[in-house]
């Protein structure tokens, strides 16, 4: 076997994700919330998305209790739930999702609903229909790390984590520990939604980052929602992800204009 081909069989076997982070290009990740706006929505709007450029998708298991959501991904997730999505349901709407869509695809939602589903047999299904990642707020790293990360690697899973303003920098040096993905950069302490620009807070905020040299590459959230945040989010980090105006993008104008909205960020 050539060198060439023993690479290529390397890169094959990389997560998706990992793949996509060594693209050298600023990356553009939208979430949207499973079920919304209407229960079958949920596979259009991820080959929609793709066609449209974006580089990662994050699928959002809607909750009934999103602490760390703003008004306007928890009413899609209180619209969604309504609807009748379900852990089994998306399984089953994206099983066969890889036929498909290549980008890095990434289940966001909170730790309850995979708790009941059992934590071992949700990793499963997310590999088996091609998941690639999960983002989930509320499980602490640490108990990620001493319960969970084993059966993460077992079925090739990155956790994904967050951090804010306020993390310490002795916190994100142990999460960047533990991580082999990106880093969540929340732009803000306060809860997601769109933001009309960034204040000298966040600049500071995201050069003091920067500076911290970290091996995990930082990807911006909360607050992105045109050319001019995306840029400025962008500047330092690896890429800038996008949900709440994404979200009334498709509240507004429906699942078939992805392409517009895209369009106007990148």
């Amino acid at each position: 076997m050539t060198l060439k081909q023993v690479q290529g069989d390397e890169t094959s076997k990389m997560n998706r994700i990992n793949q996509k982070l060594k693209e050298d290009k600023k990356l553009l990740s939208i979430y949207f919330t499973a079920g919304y706006p209407s229960i079958n929505d949920t596979v259009s709007i991820i080959q929609n998305l793709e066609k449209s450029g974006v580089d990662m998708i994050e699928i959002g298991l809607p909750f009934s209790d999103p602490l760390a959501d703003g008004p306007t991904i928890q009413d899609s997730s209180t619209k969604a739930l309504r609807n009748g999505m379900t852990s089994e349901l998306l399984f089953k709407q994206l099983k066969d999702i890889r036929e498909t869509v290549s980008i890095p695809l990434i289940i966001m939602g909170y730790f309850n609903p995979m708790l009941q589903y059992g934590v071992e047999a949700f990793c499963k299904k997310c590999q088996d229909v091609g998941i690639d990642g999960l983002i989930i707020p509320d499980l602490p790293v640490d108990v990620y790390h001493e319960e969970y990360k084993l059966t993460f690697d077992k079925y090739g899973l990155i956790n994904v984590f967050l951090i804010t303003p306020q993390t310490s920098d002795e916190r994100i040096r142990f999460i960047d520990s533990v991580s082999d993905g990106f880093i969540y950069m929340v732009s803000s302490a306060s809860t997601t939604g769109a933001k009309t620009g960034f204040g000298n807070e966040q600049s500071e905020y995201f050069e003091r980052i920067a500076n911290m040299n970290l091996k995990n590459p930082q990807i911006v959230g909360f607050g992105i929602s045109n050319n001019e945040t995306f840029t400025a989010a962008t500047k330092q980090a690896k890429g800038a992800i996008i949900g709440s105006a994404f979200i009334k993008h498709v509240t507004n104008q429906g699942v078939d204009v992805i392409d517009t909205f895209v369009k106007t960020i990148i």
